[in-house]
């Protein structure tokens, strides 16, 4: 299918100074907006516990807001409404991953007579089947495993965790429950922060306003976000070198900057974007961001390979000149592809919630900025490096490694 006439030339070289100061100035934007007022980066990387609740009656964020710093119990809380096809939707977020501190787990350890020497136990409050062996606590600290001697007694077990001030188990017919007969083992599930900001609601807005279970209760430490923040920024810089790398094997040196800049170029304007638009920089905006990586590469990369049949072919050519045949003949190509993936994108975008149209949200910026990035950014650099390279092998004597071009351009 071809859109433009075959042998249709587009004079794209003449207006490349007008893009490239508006491509520098969306970067130079972009940056300063990293900076200030800085990302707005999800509990992916942030650390915290997120809360997603649909509540059974109309509500303001305000009055969850008001609830929830009401309760005394949790700090930052952030309350997001989202729009889709589930009534009062709202995603809560709040800095408290684990509302069992160490101390509290000290005397959960001891509650459940875990001790070194068992003789010293009192045989009243640690009866046999109450003496735990071995107690290991999860990373959030919601779930406990124990380990007992003999045939553990769950019903003295669910009176010792009881005796722990702050503590409260989940509500569950099968909790605590023996996950292993033959090595005495039991597993205790304790409220979590998820839990206690639902309770809390419950308290403050009442059963006929909070439902009983949240949608979706997710958390990260705040360890364990730092090094998903430095993970993904390093895979994105990592993307980008091994890129070079392989642009500079298949073509040569002068293409692979070009391609590295416009790819800077296309993940730097989307994040810039996310940060004015207020949106959350999450895991699925890093893979958004590697996905147009490699769009924008793989479109730059045929308008190289078409560049590079042309300086072949038409020698007596200046490189803007050929820059120009080379796009022309490779558009309807960019439009097609661009234009099948992107209407893909739309669909998640209008019709997607959540995470999933973040992610086309980024897709969408993507696509656009890297199809021109391709035109405007990548193949201009290559224009400018090749000229710089033939004024300094002609400085030094050398000549050129191939024969001069006629100014037949612009």
């Amino acid at each position: 299918m071809e859109f433009f006439k075959p042998g249709k030339q587009y004079d794209f070289m003449k207006q490349r100074r007008f893009w490239i100061i508006l491509s520098f100035s969306l970067v130079i934007i972009s940056t300063i907006l990293m900076f200030y007022p800085g990302p707005n980066y999800g509990t992916d990387f942030r650390g915290g516990t997120e809360v997603e609740i649909g509540f059974k009656q109309p509500i303001g964020s305000e009055a969850i807001r008001n609830a929830v710093e009401g309760s005394g119990k949790f700090k930052g809380a952030e309350v997001l409404e989202v729009k889709d096809n589930i009534p009062n939707h709202f995603i809560l977020r709040v800095q408290e991953v684990s509302n069992v501190t160490d101390a509290t787990k000290a005397e959960l350890v001891k509650a459940l007579c875990n001790a070194e020497d068992q003789k010293t136990l009192d045989p009243v409050k640690c009866p046999e089947g109450a003496r735990a062996t071995e107690v290991k606590f999860s990373n959030g600290g919601d779930k406990i495993s124990t380990r007992y001697d003999t045939k553990p007694d769950i019903a003295k077990i669910v009176e010792q965790v009881k005796t722990v001030p702050g503590v409260r188990l989940r509500i569950s017919e099968t909790n605590p429950r023996e996950t292993s007969p033959r090595d005495h083992r039991v597993e205790i599930q304790l409220q979590s922060t998820g839990d206690e900001l639902i309770n809390s609601l419950r308290d403050k807005l009442g059963q006929e306003v909070v439902p009983d279970h949240a949608l979706r209760v997710e958390w990260v430490g705040g360890k364990a976000g730092k090094q998903l923040r430095d993970s993904a920024r390093n895979s994105v810089a990592i993307a980008i070198v091994f890129i070079m790398l392989y642009l500079a094997f298949r073509f040569d040196l002068r293409f692979a900057p070009g391609v590295i800049i416009a790819s800077v170029h296309d993940a730097m304007v989307v994040l810039g974007v996310f940060i004015l638009l207020k949106k959350e920089i999450t895991l699925s905006t890093i893979a958004a961001v590697l996905t147009i990586v490699g769009y924008s590469m793989n479109d730059t990369v045929v308008v190289y390979d078409r560049i590079r049949e042309n300086l072949a072919r038409y020698k007596g050519k200046s490189f803007a000149t050929v820059i120009n045949m080379s796009v022309s003949e490779t558009l309807s190509r960019t439009i097609l592809t661009s234009g099948a993936t992107m209407l893909s994108v739309l669909a998640f975008f209008i019709w997607g919630t959540g995470v999933i149209k973040d992610f086309a949200l980024a897709m969408v910026i993507g696509i656009v900025a890297g199809t021109y990035s391709s035109i405007y950014v990548a193949a201009p650099l290559t224009e400018w490096i090749d000229a710089r390279m033939n004024e300094r092998a002609k400085a030094a004597g050398k000549g050129t490694k191939r024969p001069t071009r006629t100014a037949d351009a612009t």
